[in-house]
């Protein structure tokens, strides 16, 4: 679905609407799904309020396929139909630093341009999972070791891979920030309220020198500015841990939605955007993949998306997994994967009937992965994949060529539920089935992995 840059991209845009465009794609990125709402909200605002004149978007080149350009629309238009989901990072980036680092804040966005449902995903920083290519780590380590040893696409391209292999879900673009950009963003919109659930007293949070300050908080209704904000945002010593920072971080998200799209702060925002497009330009990564057009024809889709009624917020907190202590004394989170899909499935809309699991459990069927291609290790990342997504791979290994153009799913007992489950994980076309029907065979279904496969 990601298009391609073009080589030349001409946009005429009045210069307060380019203001006002770059402040509102801070919040589109930093606040996603919401986000887009974010943007489309404002800009009605803006309009109505005859503030700013009307735009075009010109192109001499390659046009975006996921966009087109309507007459009569202002903003271009999202044509395509293929769910959109981002990886929001933050990073916990200090002045002192200038290599790697982990990720802080992991937030999965996503949207359904058919059906206009949205969904907010947290994931703890401390889950232990595969690393593609690497080990088995702390979730927020996979953007430090793809910077680290080079990783193609970086720390942000490793952090995208981790959390598609072991959610399972197909992540389009990234976006990280750093907190600076948070502070400064939160201030500039005049702060924040929050009604806080219960009091916070944390004598560890963590200073950018490396020490330790109190952060307190009463429970009640309050106004934060980006530095309280940030705190609330980051603190983990409450009884819920990284699992009550997660909710908090999402009711700050909401905050900001809240406090954006509030009528009288466009003057006081195309006031401050020559500084805020800095700070955009400083502290703000944005997948390559994701072109301005884009940006703004997602937030034009949005426009009919309700916060409260049409975006799920969900957090995989401690019903999807199980404190653990490593011997080197490293607190992790293990994943309980049933749970985790089932909340990954309820932000996805991905939930499937009663009567498809138990036909599904009743199959029971035995499964084997066959590497077809030159990929190495693709059978045993593959078989990873599946068993995250609730089907159990009984072996995995080479195939007896490496040369298969085209993957197969032989089917050597009758497994359709199964084998439709298969087709559509892996998203293979109905013709690579192949019933083998040998009923002495080893495993009920045999899937070959081709360069079809292999080359995504």
């Amino acid at each position: 679905m990601a298009a391609t840059q073009p080589n030349t991209l001409l946009y005429k845009l009045p210069y307060k609407l380019l203001i006002n465009l770059g402040i509102l794609l801070i919040y589109v990125l930093l606040t996603g799904v919401a986000g887009f709402a974010v943007f489309v909200k404002v800009r009605q605002g803006v309009s109505v309020a005859d503030i700013l004149p009307e735009f075009t978007i010109q192109q001499t080149e390659q046009e975006s396929p996921n966009v087109s350009h309507v007459e009569g629309e202002t903003l271009p238009v999202w044509t395509d139909t293929d769910r959109i989901t981002v990886l929001i990072m933050g990073i916990d980036e200090r002045a002192q630093e200038t290599d790697y680092w982990r990720t802080d804040t992991m937030i999965l966005a996503t949207l359904d341009p058919v059906t206009m449902k949205g969904g907010v995903l947290s994931i703890p920083r401390d889950l232990w999972v595969h690393i593609p290519g690497y080990t088995e780590e702390r979730i927020n380590t996979a953007h430090f070791l793809g910077d680290a040893y080079q990783h193609p696409g970086g720390g942000p391209a490793l952090a995208v891979e981790t959390v598609e292999y072991n959610l399972g879900v197909d992540i389009d673009y990234y976006v990280r920030f750093n907190f600076q950009a948070f502070i400064e963003l939160v201030d500039r919109i005049g702060g924040i309220d929050i009604d806080v659930p219960e009091t916070i007293h944390d004598t560890q949070y963590p200073t950018p020198d490396y020490g330790y300050e109190t952060f307190h908080v009463d429970a009640g209704p309050h106004h934060f500015y980006g530095e309280e904000a940030l705190k609330y945002a980051r603190t983990r010593h409450t009884n819920g841990g990284d699992f009550d920072r997660a909710r908090r971080q999402q009711q700050v998200i909401k905050a900001i939605f809240k406090r954006v799209t509030e009528a009288n702060m466009l003057p006081q925002l195309a006031a401050q955007a020559p500084e805020m497009l800095q700070i955009l330009e400083k502290s703000i990564k944005i997948d390559p993949k994701l072109r301005l057009d884009e940006i703004i024809a997602l937030a034009n889709l949005a426009r009919r998306v309700n916060l409260d009624e049409d975006v799920t917020f969900r957090v995989i907190d401690e019903s999807c997994t199980l404190f653990k202590t490593t011997p080197d004394q490293m607190q992790i989170l293990i994943p309980l994967r049933d749970e985790m899909r089932r909340v990954r499935d309820e932000v996805f809309g991905l939930q499937t009937t009663n009567g498809d699991i138990e036909t599904l459990a009743k199959e029971t069927a035995t499964i084997s992965v066959l590497n077809g291609t030159q990929t190495v290790g693709l059978a045993s990342t593959t078989s990873q994949f599946l068993e995250a997504n609730g089907l159990p791979v009984a072996a995995y290994d080479n195939a007896d060529r490496q040369d298969y153009d085209t993957s197969l799913v032989i089917l050597n007992r009758d497994k359709p539920m199964t084998a439709e489950h298969l087709l559509s994980l892996l998203k293979l076309p109905q013709s690579a089935v192949v019933h083998g029907n040998n009923p002495t065979a080893a495993y009920d279904i045999v899937i070959i992995l081709g360069a079809d496969y292999g080359e995504r």
